[in-house]
């Protein structure tokens, strides 16, 4: 169960009312949320495939500012031409797959952020490395490190990716 004051926060953070929250799977050093995790079916029913999803608004706004500068297509492009990359960005959507699917299979191979084949959701990413931590994300953990040089930033990014 999600405590009530999170949620609140988190409400506060995305403009509306959460939907789906399992639990917090992110928080930024000061204690607030940064990322929830996120059941696969909303309560209506409505599948709902993003398992983790990036609240914090400054991180979001950062995450927003990122894909401004063409880091997408470069990291597609490392993908296509890198197979140690894309072997290691594979495993990430299948380790997020078979996360999502514990909770409730959803029945598609749709993960989120482009995986496996592309990067198209830099907030996906970014908020899939910093549920999971170093390791599981090679792109995710590449943005947030990108995010923890960052003045503004870095103050809400563990110490883990310094």
């Amino acid at each position: 169960m999600v405590d009530r004051a999170d949620l609140e926060v988190v409400a506060r953070q995305i403009g509306r009312e959460p939907r789906g929250v399992l639990e917090i799977a992110y928080r930024c050093p000061d204690g607030a949320p940064g990322v929830v995790k996120t059941a696969p079916k909303l309560p209506d029913g409505t599948p709902f495939p993003t398992l983790y999803y990036l609240t914090h608004p400054t991180l979001t706004a950062a995450a927003s500012r990122l894909e401004t500068t063409g880091l997408m297509r470069e990291m597609t492009s490392r993908l296509q031409a890198d197979p140690s990359l894309a072997s290691a960005y594979r495993r990430a959507h299948e380790s997020y797959l078979a996360e999502r699917d514990a909770i409730e299979p959803l029945g598609t191979t749709f993960s989120g952020g482009g995986m496996p084949e592309r990067v198209k959701c830099l907030h996906v990413l970014i908020a899939h490395s910093l549920a999971k931590g170093p390791g599981v994300n090679p792109l995710g953990d590449e943005a947030v490190a990108l995010l923890a040089a960052e003045p503004g930033t870095a103050p809400l990014i563990a110490g883990q990716w310094r």
